[in-house]
């Protein structure tokens, strides 16, 4: 047998292997753990309850939950109740002083975001959970918000989504 048959045997076995898990749903490379039989997920939108209001929030929240659902699951995305469904809402946005210094100014402020997230798997019921996350991201006092602001926001976002699909789909 020539070495290039050996490589090709070996990497037909590789990939069935692979196919076989994968389409099995025993295990994915993104480390979601989903039960086999859960074929939808809902994502409802995040409502704005914290007492100072971004107007983007919300919308940008809610879609980057649905992005990495649908960008790391192969499970389909409905309006109504999936097998998989997310609720929450948005509990905290402030913005703090940081590092105080000698002469009694902030050298950082620091932009939080909190949510409060209701994810209920159909399936399992013992991997349903009502949790709250919270991220932040500092930032120097010298730049104006409204400028950085949305660049803020969206890599608060991807942390707080992190966290949320961890919790949800990820069982390490």
């Amino acid at each position: 047998m020539t070495q290039f048959n050996r490589y090709i045997i070996i990497t037909g076995i590789f990939l069935s292997f692979v196919f076989m898990l994968t389409g099995c749903k025993i295990y994915s490379f993104t480390g979601a753990s989903i039960p086999p039989q859960a074929k939808t997920v809902s994502v409802s939108y995040f409502v704005n309850n914290a007492a100072v209001k971004q107007p983007m929030l919300s919308q940008l929240l809610t879609e980057a939950l649905k992005n990495k659902l649908q960008s790391q699951t192969t499970l389909s995305l409905i309006n109504s109740t999936g097998d998989l469904d997310f609720t929450g809402e948005i509990t905290s946005y402030s913005i703090q002083p940081m590092a105080i210094q000698a002469n009694e100014t902030a050298a950082l402020n620091r932009l939080t975001i909190s949510v409060s997230v209701k994810y209920t798997n159909s399936f399992t019921e013992s991997q349903s959970f009502e949790s709250s996350f919270s991220r932040y991201r500092d930032y120097e006092t010298s730049k104006n918000l409204s400028a950085i602001e949305l660049d803020l926001i969206k890599q608060i976002n991807e942390e707080l989504v992190e966290d949320i699909f961890n919790k949800a789909l990820v069982n390490w």
